[in-house]
């Protein structure tokens, strides 16, 4: 199976994944730290604590290893901003992808560009035909990203998982096709 790049460089940002054994006071910090930004719109957010963050960052490992997900720390001089993730959607074509700063990250284009650098990543893969943005309708900040990325809105329907605490309960769904292949 092939996997994505462990370093992306974006310009002064870098994506690289999450490592338990190093990464667990800086990504507790930052979800600390993010707390009031995240728990709109993050449900996990409300039982945050220093062992879920070390049972995340393991998970992170296991399931970048098995191809499910790939969560990617958004780094800035070697400090997390915040993450962008891509994982296996219902059908094997395609993946969906997920972000979230740093609220002192936000409105500076950083989501917008790590996660075009990740849909350029995962049309690497050979197995990836599409990519999707999923967020609550409520939620338009995360609805710009998508937007400006040319992804198409594909669907609005009530919500599949649990409605976050801000949410409406209708979930938006973006797609982007991969490219056509060069040659």
């Amino acid at each position: 199976m092939e996997r994505p790049r462990q370093s992306i460089e974006c310009g002064e940002f870098v994506l690289r994944p999450w490592r338990s054994g190093s990464d667990l006071a800086p990504a507790f910090t930052l979800i600390q730290e993010s707390l009031d930004h995240l728990r709109p719109w993050g449900p996990w957010a409300a039982d945050h604590s220093e062992e879920s963050t070390l049972e995340f960052l393991r998970k992170c490992e296991a399931k970048w290893a098995s191809g499910d997900v790939y969560n990617y720390a958004i780094t800035k001089d070697g400090t997390p901003l915040g993450m962008c993730q891509s994982y296996r959607g219902a059908d094997p074509r395609g993946r969906r992808l997920g972000y979230w700063l740093h609220p002192a990250a936000t409105g500076q284009g950083i989501a917008t560009r790590a996660t075009a650098a990740m849909a350029t990543e995962m049309f690497t893969l050979p197995d990836v035909e599409y990519l999707e943005v999923v967020h609550d309708l409520a939620n338009t900040s995360s609805a710009a990203i998508p937007r400006r990325l040319g992804f198409s809105e594909v669907s609005r329907g009530r919500a599949t998982s649990p409605v976050p605490p801000a949410g409406s309960g209708i979930e938006v769904v973006w797609r982007l096709n991969r490219p056509p292949r060069a040659g």
